[in-house]
């Protein structure tokens, strides 16, 4: 898989972390909700906070939308790939919605 990031709970912290490609680090942010929607826990660095009824969405269309953030009105689906998958089965599975990225030491 290349170099890798650690994806672990701060919510749950049973929960084994996750392992997912270096250029995930870019990708979560998709994912995020934003840290002052209602209900946001406060995030540390490299935090994020996920709302499960978003992957139970993201799952079942298998895909997710992103905004132009030049033009409101311009939204792109794109699809999940095998990684985003598994990412959002991990959250599911657990019940995980709030996570800190780590970087794998060589």
């Amino acid at each position: 898989m290349g170099r890798e990031i650690r994806l672990i709970s701060v919510d749950k912290p049973d929960t084994p972390p996750l392992a997912m490609p270096e250029r995930f680090r870019l990708e979560i942010v998709y994912f995020m909700t934003p840290g002052d929607a209602k209900g946001a826990p406060v995030l540390g660095a490299n935090e994020y906070w996920i709302e499960p009824q978003n992957v139970e969405q993201w799952l079942e269309e298998g895909c997710f939308s992103v905004v132009s953030p030049l033009d409101a009105e311009s939204v792109a689906e794109i699809e999940l790939t095998e990684e985003h998958e598994r990412w959002l089965e991990w959250l599911k599975k657990y019940g995980v919605c709030h996570v800190r990225l780590l970087r794998e030491e060589s």
